[in-house]
């Protein structure tokens, strides 16, 4: 869950959110070395201003700096692809959450349990912006369908420390697969602004064993 004060990313819960993570690393590599070698090259013109005044082209560089940084984005590229397409993935769920947006609430339903649709508020007690007064309730290790949708205008159901942000419109269903690998609670928030309290419909998960999801149904 995510520190008071911090910079960085909350704790990966899922498959995705760690396959993101290496995503990030292996950019951030990328993006550092060209930082030195540009930083180098700016350096040394810097520091000798005359050094080859009267050079009027060089093929080879030129093609060089043409080619190289096409490697550079197919290494970008492919990784980058490979990590959209298992976002995407349909999966054989264990069992499918409907989730819809409202201004400034969501509502939950899980139809294989017999869970019928409930809202969940925030309150103001507790932890601000952060808890409701009606959790969401998944179990741990299974394949859960989030289905996607809203009442009114168009919301972002999203849960960073799961790596996952699914846009809640109108008429319209959207789906994504959840595969939680800790127990734990989770928060989340709604990412599209959507009207004055848009900052007040958070998200929050409690995740927990098969066992007590059977018991808590």
């Amino acid at each position: 869950m995510p520190l008071w004060g911090s910079f960085c990313f909350q704790d990966s819960v899922s498959p995705v959110m760690e396959q993101l993570f290496f995503f990030h690393d292996h950019i951030m590599i990328i993006m550092i070395v060209i930082m030195i070698v540009v930083g180098y090259m700016l350096f040394n013109s810097i520091r000798e201003s005359f050094y080859e005044m009267n050079n009027k082209g060089g093929q080879e560089i030129e093609s060089i700096w043409t080619v190289f940084p096409v490697f550079i984005l197919l290494f970008i590229a492919f990784p980058s692809i490979r990590l959209l397409y298992l976002m995407e993935e349909n999966i054989d769920a264990d069992i499918t959450v409907k989730v819809s947006g409202h201004q400034w609430y969501w509502s939950y339903e899980i139809p294989e349990v017999g869970v019928e649709e409930y809202d969940s508020y925030m309150i103001s007690s507790g932890f601000r912006l952060l808890e409701v007064d009606n959790s969401l309730v998944v179990p741990v290790m299974s394949n859960i369908r989030v289905v996607v949708g809203a009442g009114d205008v168009i919301h972002s159901w999203t849960v960073p420390s799961a790596g996952v942000s699914v846009d809640a419109v109108p008429g319209r269903l959207n789906q994504l697969g959840l595969y939680f690998s800790r127990v734990g609670w989770y928060s989340g928030q709604c990412s599209e602004i959507c009207g004055a309290n848009h900052s007040f419909m958070p998200v929050f998960l409690k995740v927990v064993l098969m066992s007590d999801f059977v018991d808590y149904m």
